[in-house]
């Protein structure tokens, strides 16, 4: 049989990660099959630790910028650890794309250096390690976004004639913020995937279920933030690709509508397709994070580098707002409501996620809040117009780039290549398609102060996140759960919830609203899901982000009570 000839590239390119981590950081005896060991969180990676570096990176980001702006932790020791965790979580779950740990405590010495001398941090993030998916640009750091023909193509793009960017907007932005960068992560080819698999690491598995996806396309953040490897990182969101990341990981993630993180300098696919615009959200273990990292890049008036940036700052009003609502609902539930939709018409969700949603749902109601059933225009519409928009190239984009190496797509990717490109008139009947959904969707929303009683619409939506609790490998059938946020260009928020378990959601016969609900409902085995984590989105209006993420800190206080 003869070999490829992109396979010994894809193969070089997976070894070079590994041998870019310390030899002292190897682990030596064999990691046990998923089949043996699903679970690597917690107790597992920690025995490849010391105690110091547990005590380190068990802090969620928010408190290591703490320790770190006062002086009292130093950036190279809380780099060192979490080089370390992300070292060991690679080498468990395939999470990295690049390893650069050497640069990164060199950074970290002059975080130490400037706080020495100048008794203050250098900014927000100060020491403060952030991983980075693989789309953002670094300095002479490759970004292969899994395709092997990217390999060695954007290394030091410097000295590239072709590129006049060398560090994406945000990476620069970090950076000014004191924040270490230490590693970007593993995404699948194409980034058009609800799972991580590509030809150069393979598959990225899920830390509390290795059977089971982490998610895509920011799969890899989810990985290694739910291994702790990283306090937080950032990633990438078209169709779901941080929240669904976020849910299969037990994460809080957030999809901000399109405008307020720039986006300026970063790789993608299908650049210039702007009918559903990707946008960058972080991901992090907690909600307080989630918050910390959004405002801090705010803090950095990005919209005086990227031209899609609106002048928003962190609109610290509207935070308060939020939460004075939130303090007098205490007292008076009904100054809150919330709207609960339990499917989307078209797949009903898997035993732990429908468990997921009535625990919120039992929870808000046993605060007093009002809970109103959620019944908006069609998301079977929705869905048809974010398959339009990824296909308006018929695939050529992607195909462009596979062909570079003459790689062949993963059986997951969800856009395919070689269909008809679409016309300038066909794409203009889509953007007004959309334009008339959104304003379907705006009016029903705003209906519903009929029926609040507190004068006002709804002031979140809580839904399903996905179908299932993580996914079984190529069982990723339906994105509408989150794509259609992306076609309303509305903010959400993923909260985490419970975990699912196979002696309480049992599967029970049932009618199927069609052929994918009914396919989907036969994918579901309790066995194989165990122990996976099972969440939930929150989502408001378009650019409410500020008080989506007061909300979500609400609810999940709520949920550990």
């Amino acid at each position: 049989m003869t070999i490829p000839t992109w396979k010994p590239l894809a193969e070089a390119k997976k070894q070079s990660i590994l041998d870019a981590i310390p030899s002292k950081w190897r682990i030596q005896e064999p990691i046990p099959a998923p089949t043996e060991l699903r679970d690597v969180t917690g107790a597992y990676i920690q025995q490849y630790l010391t105690p110091r570096e547990i005590e380190i990176t068990e802090l969620d980001a928010y408190d290591i910028a703490v320790k770190t702006a006062t002086g009292e932790w130093t950036a190279v020791e809380v780099t060192e650890a979490f080089c370390h965790r992300a070292a060991i979580a690679h080498q468990l779950v395939l999470c990295l794309h690049e390893v650069f740990f050497d640069a990164a405590i060199e950074d970290a010495k002059r975080l130490d250096a400037y706080f020495a001398e100048h008794k203050k941090p250098l900014g927000p993030l100060h020491g403060v390690p952030v991983s980075l998916k693989d789309q953002f640009h670094v300095k002479g750091v490759d970004t292969t976004m899994g395709y092997v023909g990217w390999i060695g193509r954007f290394r030091g793009l410097e000295n590239d004639p072709r590129h006049q960017v060398f560090e994406s907007e945000l990476v620069r932005e970090l950076r000014a913020m004191g924040a270490v960068l230490y590693c970007k992560t593993s995404v699948p080819t194409t980034l058009m995937c609800g799972e991580t698999v590509n030809n150069i690491i393979d598959y990225t598995m899920n830390p509390k279920n290795r059977l089971l996806s982490c998610g895509g396309s920011s799969g890899g953040e989810g990985a290694l933030i739910a291994l702790k490897g990283s306090p937080g990182g950032f990633g990438t969101d078209i169709g779901g690709s941080v929240r669904i990341p976020a849910v299969f990981n037990g994460l809080y993630g957030i999809r901000p509508s399109s405008g307020r993180i720039p986006y300026e300098g970063a790789a993608n696919s299908m650049d210039g397709q702007n009918t559903i615009l990707s946008v960058i959200g972080p991901l992090a273990g907690t909600a307080r994070s989630l918050q910390f990292l959004f405002k801090a890049v705010l803090s950095q008036q990005p919209w005086l580098h990227d031209p899609l940036v609106h002048e928003i700052p962190w609109r610290s009003e509207i935070e308060q707002e939020t939460r004075a609502l939130v303090e007098q609902s205490a007292k008076d539930p009904s100054k809150l409501a919330f709207a609960i939709m339990k499917h989307d018409g078209i797949i009903l969700p898997h035993p732990p996620i429908a468990r997921a949603i009535e625990v919120v749902e039992q929870t808000l109601k046993r605060l007093g809040h009002r809970v109103i059933e959620w019944t908006p225009p069609s998301h079977q519409t929705a869905c048809e117009l974010a398959s339009a928009a990824y296909n308006f190239d018929g695939g050529a984009d992607v195909k462009y780039h596979f062909d570079i190496s003459g790689e062949q797509p993963a059986p997951q990717v969800i856009v395919e290549s070689g269909l008809p490109q679409k016309t300038a008139l066909e794409i203009a009947q889509v953007n007004v398609a959309k334009r008339e959904y959104q304003k379907a969707y705006m009016d029903y929303w705003n209906s519903t102060a009929e029926v609040t009683g507190t004068g006002r619409p709804v002031d979140a939506v809580i839904c399903p996140a996905a179908a299932h609790a993580a996914v079984i490998p190529t069982q990723y059938r339906h994105v509408g759960y989150t794509s259609f946020l992306n076609v309303l260009d509305y903010a959400s928020v993923v909260v985490p919830v419970t975990h699912a378990d196979k002696s309480v959601d049992i599967a029970k016969p049932r009618e199927f609203l069609g052929e994918l609900d009914e396919q989907t409902y036969k994918d579901y085995d309790a066995d194989v899901y165990d122990g996976a984590p099972a969440g939930v989105q929150l989502f408001g209006r378009r650019l409410q982000e500020e008080k989506m993420l007061v909300l979500a800190e609400y609810v999940s206080a709520a949920l550990s009570r």
